[in-house]
């Protein structure tokens, strides 16, 4: 078989690029190792930033988005038993977010890619990327048969844990990490939010995210060692340790209901440099993972297609190879800002186990700055909706 780009993952990253070339009549396959179920069976992140969001539009893919997402115009950081408001649409010139679930940004790419009749290829096992410094080829196994896809680039948007960026030298590639000391414990229920928008909360025992996927189904977390186990904590005991961690009357407000998920995350940020190795270019996950506390995650993920899609377009319709050439510097000038953005927030936000009297000074002027100073908080709504790309 041959195609023009080849990808790996059907993620949302994968298939929103497979749209976007579909639409710029770019013929592509995307491989995967598992199948559809279990990739709509993951739940993940869901605020999307203005920028994915117009990505959407333009792959056909946002009809339902705009039908059943919540557009949020703020947030509050509490802390000291308040509520601060960050007035993002004031404080952008009328920008704001979406609060609208991966999964279902994935189940929709799902349905416009089956419309388009191009080649999804799922439980595609031993999927690996071959000669991307010449003349470039995917492998995989399916039921037991070895099969070959030939192809100009390949797009590795498989995730961390893919074999994409594996498949580079490791004398090729420069990775940055940092590990941070604890987890998220998370949980969803189908149960109304406790409040219309997000509240991010720094409290002593730990930090608190009140969100949502709907306005029937909430998604809550809390801080919590690395060495604690879903199994020891019941639906009860998590809703209580919420409840401490929020000012009183959200606590009051707080409606519970029995979880049908729950999970610990650890938290890390994650950089791979560069981002291109010859014809195999790595996308979203595969090149960077950032702690959730920012929301940028799919947000990066899809600013990364955007600069792929920028690239293969004008390679195809244009016969130039400026923009592919400048896709990994472009990325990870945006990845590298949505990183420390994201850290910034981490540690503005948690409690750190090594924290002495003197930085938890230092936190707390800080989130008493961000909160009285204009500028500050133009600065926190500008990243949190997303820098342009």
């Amino acid at each position: 078989m041959r195609t023009q780009i080849a990808i790996i993952g059907s993620g949302p990253s994968g298939l929103l690029l497979g749209q976007l070339l579909t639409g710029a009549g770019i013929d592509n396959v995307i491989l995967d190792r598992v199948g559809k179920d279990y990739i709509l069976g993951r739940v993940r992140a869901g605020v999307l930033e203005e920028g994915t969001v117009r990505l959407l539009e333009e792959a056909k893919s946002a009809g339902r988005l705009h039908a059943e997402g919540l557009p949020h115009d703020g947030f509050s950081l509490a802390f000291d038993g308040r509520d601060h408001r960050i007035d993002l649409h004031g404080l952008t010139g009328g920008k704001r977010v979406t609060v609208y679930g991966q999964t279902e940004v994935t189940r929709d790419l799902m349905v416009a890619r089956e419309a388009s009749g191009r080649l999804t290829i799922y439980d595609a096992a031993n999927v690996t990327p071959h000669d991307f410094n010449g003349a470039p080829y995917v492998t995989y196994e399916r039921d037991g048969v070895a099969h070959r896809i030939d192809c100009d680039f390949i797009a590795g948007c498989d995730g961390f844990h893919g074999a994409s960026r594996r498949a580079v030298p490791e004398k090729a590639i420069r990775t940055f990490e940092k590990v941070y000391p604890f987890g998220w414990l998370g949980l969803l229920a189908d149960v109304a939010p406790v409040n219309h928008e997000l509240i991010y909360a720094n409290h002593p025992r730990g930090f608190a995210l009140c969100s949502m996927r709907s306005a029937t189904r909430s998604r809550y977390y809390i801080q919590c060692s690395l060495d604690e186990k879903v199994e020891d904590w019941s639906d009860d005991r998590f809703w209580d340790e919420l409840r401490r961690r929020l000012p009183a009357h959200h606590a009051e407000a707080l409606k519970t209901a029995p979880s049908f998920e729950k999970s610990i995350a650890p938290l890390r940020s994650f950089v791979a440099e560069p981002m291109r190795f010859g014809r195999l270019f790595l996308v979203g996950d595969a090149a960077h993972i950032v702690p959730p506390t920012g929301a940028k995650g799919l947000n990066l993920a899809a600013s990364d297609v955007h600069y792929l899609f920028e690239g293969l377009s004008e390679f195809y319709c244009d016969r130039s190879s400026a923009s592919i050439d400048a896709y990994s510097q472009k990325a990870l000038a945006r990845v590298w800002k949505a990183v420390r953005f994201s850290w910034w927030m981490t540690t503005m936000m948690h409690r750190f186990p090594d924290t002495g009297d003197f930085d938890q000074k230092i936190q707390e002027a800080e989130l008493d700055y961000l909160t009285h100073s204009r500028a500050a908080s133009t600065a926190l709504a500008e990243n949190y909706v997303g820098l342009p790309f």
